[in-house]
């Protein structure tokens, strides 16, 4: 028998859900029995509420809007982004009749014809046939440098948990007796062709507390797993520890690395039998090419009598830093409007991605002098990201796009201009969009900005769709979505993508100023671009939606809980809800240095003032919600959606709930899911906003 919940009194919010105590009891959550993830009666409730859902919105618009998402997400004509290992350019490719999905490659001449010639390596589908196991793709680690073997990584329905299988490249079969490991959250990379680096569960006390590696270990060829030589071992408490391989002639090395939480690491070379800390912050980013070192400090950095400011990036020759030597040059310095996106090396430069107010500009650097120039024949107006390059020569990948401008694949080498190779179709009609960028003053003044996409021309306000994500540092940036375009921009639906504090639009302090005690601040950003855009009359609040997933699904609940006067529908999706028990679900652990120990009164005095699990009231009027997540998603905890849809459920709150048994952490497993997925959201969001 389902359990009741017990409404308490709150001051104003009225009734709510009773929190847990401090020291973890749960006996006052009256669904804690859903966080059961694949127990009977919880998959019982699972089914129960996935139908009326269907029932709901699974009409002649959804089938309708799922056949169109499929076409865009099986279309032939979409580009097939590459990697390039050695004479190759490697591509993972789903489409209608290979739905899990092939492993191939072809050559450069090849690729750039309108119809390469692909060798198939492997193939998912066919081993999900014969293994009898709803296999998914993720990813393959291929020994450098000659690419002969490769370490596949295949998922159960989408989890981040996977099994590994060593390939054999040329015979294109798994070798008899190679490298294998159980289903886990591993880390495994190659140190030579009979050797590799393993992080695993080797048994107890051997994962951390967020159940990722706690040992790194070298294992060779023929050697039963249990007898691999321990090179490092964290604390329980950790988030990870990892080890890495650089197998660059001339500059070999083997690197450990220990994360103690979210954004805190150390980092070592392991030479010989000695372990050389690289003495830089923790909570900066590292890489080592070559003879270079690069560092990104995320907080102020004082070295000498010079402080380096958050963002900023600096270059040091690698040994010479390790020997003492503190010699900085500046390849990077933010301004207010400015941060750096990504970098990457190629043999013999540096290409950076920087954005100036969400808009990027790619520079290409000289390491030694550290000059910059703009990369040449990238067109205007458009996103630039980094789809592949190669360290080992000077060639690069990039994508450009925008909102209302296709993907086009870009192609050259270091000092020469790039040229475009590939395009992608325009799968939606883009010839009355227009893109305007605005800002907003948040509560305590800062400006936020957010693009809105919508039809030149357009009387009065209409449907529009908000998005954000506001966390870990991640930057919302304008790009082409076939799906959104189709479902939504096409049907004469506004969009707006929210740069909220947290992310990392403007850099580092853009994130850490609204981490922890002050991640109040990502909401009331939030809440202020949806009032500007009534406002503005862009929209009004019945006709306002706002959409988001995992931290952005929480950022949904707040809206839920906090705001619920500024919308007239949400999707929360994969969300983390219960901020009194998300640290003790999958990976919780591992974001406490986001959120706050719920355990420690003084974090849950500020935690529990947002948490959405803890703040549902009785007497407020919610705008219905639709919460979606996978039962395979082994990163955030499924409970966490079922408890708040039952919760809401039993005080009246409009709530409709679907959950896929794959997916993983993405929610879908393949295209088919992506478009069932994607079409229910979209259904719902027409039904309630129009």
């Amino acid at each position: 028998m389902t359990p009741s919940l017990t409404a308490v009194t709150n001051g104003c919010n009225g009734a709510h859900i009773t929190p847990t105590g401090h020291n973890g009891a749960v006996a006052q959550d009256p669904y804690l029995w859903l966080e059961d993830i694949t127990g009977d009666d919880a998959l019982d409730w699972v089914r129960k509420h996935n139908e009326p859902t269907l029932d709901a919105f699974g009409g002649t618009r959804f089938e309708q809007m799922r056949a169109e998402a499929l076409e865009v997400l099986d279309t032939e004509a979409r580009i097939p982004y590459v990697r390039r290992r050695g004479e190759y350019l490697y591509n993972f490719w789903r489409d209608a009749a290979n739905p899990r999905g092939l492993w191939r490659r072809t050559t450069l001449d090849s690729y750039r014809t309108s119809e390469p010639d692909w060798e198939v390596l492997f193939d998912v589908d066919a081993l999900a046939d014969t293994d009898g196991e709803n296999w998914v793709w993720a990813g393959a680690e291929v020994l450098e440098p000659d690419h002969s073997l490769a370490l596949i990584e295949l998922s159960r329905g989408g989890a981040d948990a996977t099994v590994v299988r060593e390939f054999d490249m040329a015979k294109r079969q798994f070798v008899t007796d190679g490298f294998e490991l159980a289903e886990a959250k591993s880390g495994v990379t190659w140190q030579d062709r009979d050797t590799v680096l393993v992080g695993t569960d080797f048994g107890p006390d051997s994962m951390t507390d967020s159940g990722y590696p706690r040992i790194v270990k070298r294992w060779r060829r023929g050697q039963p797993l249990r007898e691999a030589q321990t090179l490092f071992e964290g604390e329980a408490s950790d988030v990870s520890v990892g080890g890495g391989y650089d197998p660059t002639p001339g500059f070999e090395r083997l690197f450990i690395t220990r994360s103690f939480d979210f954004f805190n690491r150390d980092r070592y070379e392991l030479r010989g039998d000695q372990l050389i800390h690289i003495e830089i912050p923790t909570d900066a980013a590292m890489s080592v090419h070559r003879e270079w070192l690069l560092i990104r400090p995320r907080t102020e950095w004082t070295v000498g009598a010079t402080t380096y400011g958050p963002g900023s990036l600096l270059a040091a020759h690698y040994d010479e830093f390790l020997s003492g030597a503190r010699e900085l040059a500046v390849v990077f310095e933010p301004d207010e409007h400015s941060s750096l996106d990504n970098y990457a090396w190629t043999r013999d430069h540096l290409v950076l991605i920087m954005l100036v107010d969400v808009a990027s500009h790619v520079d290409l650097v000289t390491p030694g002098t550290w000059e910059r120039s703009p990369i040449r024949g990238i067109p205007p107006n458009t996103n630039t990201v980094l789809v592949d390059i190669d360290e080992y020569g000077d060639e690069m990948f990039l994508d450009s796009s925008g909102f209302d401008t296709p993907s086009q694949l870009l192609w050259g080498h270091a000092e020469t201009e790039m040229t475009t190779i590939k395009s992608a179709p325009a799968f939606f009609d883009a010839s009355d969009i227009e893109v305007t960028q605005h800002f907003v003053a948040s509560a305590d003044g800062t400006k936020i900005p957010y693009f809105v996409v919508a039809h030149r021309g357009s009387i009065g306000p209409g449907p529009t769709l908000l998005s954000g994500y506001g966390g870990f540092e991640v930057a919302n940036t304008p790009g082409y979505a076939g799906v959104l375009g189709r479902l939504w921009l096409a049907r004469g639906g506004t969009y707006v993508l929210a740069n909220i504090r947290g992310g990392g639009e403007y850099g580092p302090t853009w994130h850490t100023q609204a981490m922890r005690e002050n991640r109040h601040l990502v909401y009331e950003d939030f809440a202020a671009v949806a009032s500007d855009l009534v406002d503005r009359g862009i929209t009004t609040v019945a006709q306002l939606g706002a959409q988001g997933g995992s931290n952005g699904g929480l950022l949904m609940g707040v809206m839920l809980t906090r705001y619920p006067e500024l919308f007239g529908a949400l999707v929360c999706s994969v969300p983390l809800l219960d901020m009194r028990r998300f640290h003790l679900l999958l990976a919780g652990a591992s974001w406490m240095a986001e959120y706050g120990d719920p355990d420690d009164p003084d974090d849950w005095s500020f935690i529990s003032e947002y948490s959405p699990y803890q703040n549902i009231s009785a007497d407020r009027r919610y705008p219905p919600v639709l919460i979606t997540t996978s039962t395979r998603d082994d990163r955030v905890h499924p409970g966490h959606a079922r408890k708040m849809a039952a919760a809401l459920e039993e005080l009246g709150h409009p709530v409709q709930y679907y959950e896929n048994i794959e997916g993983g952490h993405a929610g879908a497993a393949d295209n088919a899911q992506t478009a069932f997925k994607s079409a229910l959201i979209y259904t719902y969001l027409w039904s309630m906003l129009s």
